[in-house]
């Protein structure tokens, strides 16, 4: 086999190895306002997955968005939607929810006051950020 021959086969391996990946689609939902974006972007996430299972999603949220992540947390307009339930059944299917520590230095809040399924990063601008332009993902505010 040539030179030419083997690396054209190496070539066609690495892209057939690439595939999977060029397929799956990313998506992070930004939320900034709890009260009115919390119980919409959960359902979303839940109506996406439903329908595109193999979706990667990441859930980001500063400002007064975290407060649905936050222990004992529950719809104001519908006291009877429990957020930790919501976000556990979404966590089990790969959804990531990601808060931002600036926020939290800003609230003077701590990482024990939000539920287990919550995961943290140092800034949520910056993360929505780097999701979109360095890791392709599609971005949604509901």
């Amino acid at each position: 086999m040539s030179f030419k021959t083997r690396w054209l086969a190496v070539l066609a391996a690495a892209f057939l190895l690439a595939l999977p990946a060029f397929g799956q689609d990313k998506v992070v939902y930004h939320i900034d306002n709890a009260e009115a974006q919390a119980t919409k972007a959960l359902r979303n996430a839940r109506n996406h997955l439903d329908v595109a299972p193999d979706t990667k999603i990441i859930v980001v949220a500063h400002a007064e968005g975290i407060d649905f992540l936050m222990e004992g947390a529950r719809d104001k307009k519908n006291p009877d939607i429990d957020y930790a339930a919501l976000v556990s059944a979404l966590k089990a299917r790969g959804v990531r929810f990601e808060v931002c520590e600036i926020t939290l230095r800003n609230r003077n809040l701590k990482k024990e006051q939000f539920i287990m399924d919550a995961d943290f990063t140092p800034s949520g601008v910056v993360r929505i950020a780097q999701l979109q332009s360095r890791e392709k993902y599609a971005y949604i505010k509901p």
